[in-house]
């Protein structure tokens, strides 16, 4: 692998580490609100979030560099969907720990999982590689979802 592209993957990822970084930072004592909650069946124990969080997002971070590398003509608009997932996922952890609203996080997950599956997808037809990379990613984001719907039933 060539240095430029070793520092085009470190971009990438560094990038979006820090879109979780920052929501975890704006997202208030979220681990401990979270903690008083009843959680479905399945739920997994409070430090296996983060270090799942910090792989999904270098995975999507060296997804990204995939596609901005890329000469394809259909880039720019798959980064687009790209950055617009990335901003849903930002605004989920605000919703949902810095606002409890348990309910209205729902939606925004749902959201979540058809941006990241259109931007799966798209990246898949620009490069089979990038799109892979994603799919860990849309299985946990859909696992969340079945965890932030059975806490919304648990919880109200």
């Amino acid at each position: 692998m060539k240095k430029k592209e070793l520092y085009g993957y470190g971009i990438g990822i560094v990038a979006a580490e820090l879109v979780g970084l920052l929501a975890q930072l704006f997202s208030g004592a979220g681990s401990a609100f979270y903690e008083t909650l009843q959680q479905p069946p399945l739920s997994p124990p409070g430090w296996v979030f983060p270090v799942v969080w910090t792989l999904l997002y270098a995975m999507m971070g060296a997804a990204s560099y995939q596609i901005w590398s890329s000469e394809a003509d259909g880039r720019r608009g798959a980064l687009v969907l790209y950055a617009a997932q990335l901003a849903v996922n930002f605004l989920w952890t605000i919703v949902f720990f810095r606002f409890r609203l348990i309910g209205p996080a729902v939606a925004v997950l749902a959201l979540l999982c058809v941006l990241v599956a259109l931007t799966a997808l798209r990246f898949w037809k620009i490069r089979p590689s990038a799109g892979l990379l994603l799919v860990p990613y849309l299985i946990w984001i859909l696992f969340a979802l079945y965890l932030n719907v059975g806490v919304w039933i648990l919880n109200t």
